[in-house]
This record gives C-alpha cells, sequence and structure tokens, in this order.
C-alpha cells in the first residue's frame, strides 16, 4: 500500500511538473509578444490619458504588500492554536497560503535580479524608466530597485495567496477572481508595471501556490 501510495505521488508530481513546463513556455511566449508589441503602448496611453490619477487604482494595489507584512503574525497564531488540536480545513488552507506568499516573493526577487527589467515609470530615487528617461529592456544580473520591475511582485503575491484558496476550496474561485483581477489591473493602470510584469508574476504565483497547495494535500479530488 505504501509504495502505491508513493507510486501515486510521484506521478502526480510529475504531472504537475509537466504542466509548469507548460505554463512556462506559454508565459514566455506571452511576456515576448507584450514585450515587442503590448509594453510600450499601454504604458504610453495611460501616461498620456492619466490614468494613473485615478486614486481607486491606487488604493487596490495596497492589500497584496500588507497581506504579506501580516502574514507573520497570522502564521504565529495559528501555530499557537494547534497546540490545542489539529487545524480546520480552513485554517490549514490559510497557513500554506501566507507561506505560498512568502516563498513566491522571494522567488520573484531572485528572478528580479536575474531579469533586471526597468520600469515603466520613475518612482524613487530618479530611477531610470521609459516614461521618464526613455529607458527600456532587460539587463540580466544587475541588480537594484531600479531594475526590479519584471516579475510583479504584486501579481506574484496575489497568486500566490489566491491559487491555494482556490485548489483547495474551489467554490472559492469566482470570490478569488472578483478580488485580484482588480488589483492586477490597477498594476498595469498605475503604470507601476508592465503587462508581461504582470502576466510573469501571476504565473509565478500561481506555480507556486499549486506545488504549497499539493506538498500540503490541499488538493480536492
Amino acid at each position: 500500500m505504501r509504495c502505491l501510495c508513493d507510486e501515486m505521488r510521484e506521478n502526480e508530481f510529475r504531472r504537475l511538473l509537466r504542466q509548469t513546463l507548460i505554463i512556462t513556455a506559454l508565459c514566455i511566449a506571452a511576456v515576448l509578444v507584450c514585450y515587442f508589441w503590448i509594453d510600450r503602448p499601454v504604458a504610453f496611453f495611460v501616461y498620456r490619458h492619466h490614468i494613473n490619477t485615478i486614486q481607486v487604482f491606487r488604493w487596490l494595489t495596497y492589500p497584496p504588500p500588507e497581506v504579506q507584512n501580516w502574514s507573520a503574525l497570522v502564521l504565529t497564531i495559528l501555530m499557537v492554536r494547534r497546540a490545542w488540536g489539529p487545524f480546520q480545513h480552513w485554517q490549514k488552507v490559510l497557513l500554506v497560503a501566507c507561506l505560498s506568499l512568502i516563498v513566491a516573493d522571494d522567488f520573484r526577487i531572485s528572478l528580479g535580479d536575474v531579469c533586471g527589467r526597468y520600469w515603466p515609470e520613475t518612482w524613487t530615487h530618479d530611477n531610470p524608466s521609459l516614461i521618464g528617461t526613455g529607458t527600456y529592456g532587460f539587463h540580466p544580473f544587475q541588480r537594484g530597485d531600479d531594475i526590479g520591475s519584471f516579475p510583479s511582485g504584486h501579481a506574484c503575491r496575489i497568486l500566490g495567496f489566491a491559487t491555494v484558496w482556490v485548489i483547495a476550496i474551489p467554490h472559492s474561485r469566482i470570490i478569488a477572481t472578483v478580488l485580484s483581477a482588480p488589483m492586477l489591473v490597477s498594476l498595469v493602470a498605475m503604470n507601476y508595471h508592465f503587462v508581461s510584469d504582470v502576466i510573469a508574476g501571476s504565473a509565478l504565483g500561481a506555480i507556486v501556490a499549486t506545488y504549497a497547495a499539493h506538498l500540503a494535500r490541499l488538493e480536492t479530488p
């Protein structure tokens, strides 16, 4: 029985690996399309039409980092709670979602250093940007806040957290979509990120969350 279970788990993670490779290939293709034909026109459109002055879009960018800031406290409370008995299902899902968010964002930081992409607009310390200085493109293996646009950390956090809930509690997908989609759109609407940054960050967050949910055995048959 144990050998059979081990074999089933191995097959499950081989399937996950195949799906991950497919998603990664599709993501790379989408990023290339956006890089050459979509990112710059959208960034200039947002800038020329002053879309980033709409306050609601700014407010929608606040929740992802705030959720990460409070994740450590949530994890601490859950660990104290565990001393009084097994987790309820939603508590285990919350635990895994917080861990997934943290790991996904750390993964994003590492990938950001590898890719080294300039931002759409200048927003801190006169950083080079497409709108501010006409700077556009990737500069691999250069570190610094001025070249950390790709992939989007906000998008990575959003999908890293929400995807765990969708996998563990499938009927929550509507709520997750309604909450996540406007926040993802706001990143482009504020010119905080290019479209391809958001696509890559979303894919990365979703992949990390999928593995987290499966490792914790939260997946629904």
